[in-house]
């Protein structure tokens, strides 16, 4: 899911749709091949070996890379020529010929089936997928080019080619204390990591307007978190996240990380991570302040959500990541440089845009590596006057 600019689209999944893994090349070409090799052999040994015997099995060769039409065909053209091959050698009807007719017949009718019966599980799968892939985009609602005082430009890449669904987040509103924008990573993989998305996203689009600080923010995503837990009975329930806020005026951005990837600030040639106290994640915060009283916002400080405040002026980016972008590996297992690879493309160079770096990142990391074990999703914002 990009945002990078106004006429950008929303997913990259959104120009194709979902579709299935096609089956491999070669599949489509094996019926034909291996007709091929039968007449070759029955050419070779026609006097030792009943060779067109082996087309009974041409049908159900077909059925992995074909519909049924098309397996039916095969079927049709295997009976013709064991036929032909049969009267060749003037054996046409002899029994066992027959025989090989009826059975090349009866594999051809089920292979004929297996292959509607895979047309049909392909059908479901996209439809399954695509009301998957709807719920996601409705959750992760493409970021505009320009919310509030600040540029953004965010990506959303799955680990899984041709699906959305995954527990990474991230979102940004502008609120009368400025603009406040969240990246996460829930525990968990598929449906049950979508509805922790769902409850957190919800947590957050209300908090943001609501609450009167950051860590007011943050205590809010806690309780509800602990909610969705009590709801599903886990217990385990937690998520990685760093919620952020922008002070257009006092040009500071303040940052609460809760278990999550540092924020990475690209400010006047210089390329640094925005390191601050650790908390725990969220979902987690009852371990640290059992004593909070319940409903109540746990104060920044030890016991509570602890944010910190950093300058944040014009030609700063703030990029926000999640773990799939630096734990990516390549062929020889070490991780994705993430910093490294920002300072070598912006380090000592004009001040770059949002869009400029999570384009950067998204052509950087393919040639890092070639398969993606966690989804990636980033968010960066620069400040910028509106007008």
């Amino acid at each position: 899911m990009r945002g990078t600019r106004p006429d950008t689209p929303p997913t990259a999944a959104a120009d194709d749709g979902f579709r299935p893994a096609a089956p491999p090349a070669w599949t489509r070409w094996l019926p034909f091949l291996y007709t091929a090799l039968v007449l070759l052999l029955e050419a070779a040994l026609h006097k030792e070996w009943a060779v067109s015997f082996f087309l009974i099995a041409l049908p159900a060769i077909a059925a992995y890379a074909f519909g049924p039409a098309a397996v039916a065909a095969f079927t049709a053209l295997a009976i013709l020529l064991e036929g032909s091959l049969a009267a060749t050698a003037h054996h046409l009807g002899e029994t066992h010929h027959v025989t090989a007719d009826i059975a090349t017949a009866v594999v051809g009718i089920l292979a004929t089936a297996l292959a509607a019966h895979r047309r049909s599980q392909e059908r479901h799968l996209v439809h399954a997928n695509s009301v998957a892939e709807a719920l996601m985009r409705a959750l992760l609602r493409p970021v505009p080019h320009q919310v509030g005082n600040v540029l953004a430009a965010c990506l959303y890449r799955p680990s899984e080619a041709g699906t959305m669904v995954g527990g990474d987040l991230f979102d940004i509103r502008a609120t009368r204390a400025g603009e406040r924008a969240i990246i996460g990573d829930v525990r968990g993989k598929g449906l049950p990591a979508v509805r922790t998305v769902a409850a957190l996203l919800g947590s957050f689009r209300d908090a943001a307007y609501e609450a009167h600080d950051l860590p007011a923010v943050a205590a809010r995503l806690e309780r509800g978190l602990v909610r969705e837990a009590e709801e599903t009975r886990d217990a385990e329930l937690f998520a990685t996240a760093v919620p952020i806020e922008y002070d257009s005026l006092a040009h500071r951005v303040t940052v609460a990380n809760h278990g999550h990837v540092e924020p990475v600030l690209i400010s006047r040639g210089r390329v640094r991570t925005l390191d601050g106290p650790p908390a725990l994640p969220l979902g987690l915060g009852r371990l640290a302040a059992p004593h909070a009283p319940d409903g109540q916002d746990r104060p920044d400080g030890p016991d509570g959500p602890v944010a910190r405040t950093h300058p944040f002026t014009r030609g700063d980016v703030l990029l926000l990541v999640t773990d799939g972008l630096v734990e990516a590996r390549d062929t020889g297992g070490d991780f994705y440089p993430l910093v490294e690879r920002l300072r070598h493309r912006f380090e000592g160079r004009p001040a770059p845009g949002p869009a400029d770096v999570v384009d950067f990142l998204n052509t950087d990391l393919p040639r890092h590596t070639r398969t993606l074990h966690d989804d990636v999703a980033m968010l960066a914002i620069a400040p910028h006057a509106p007008g």
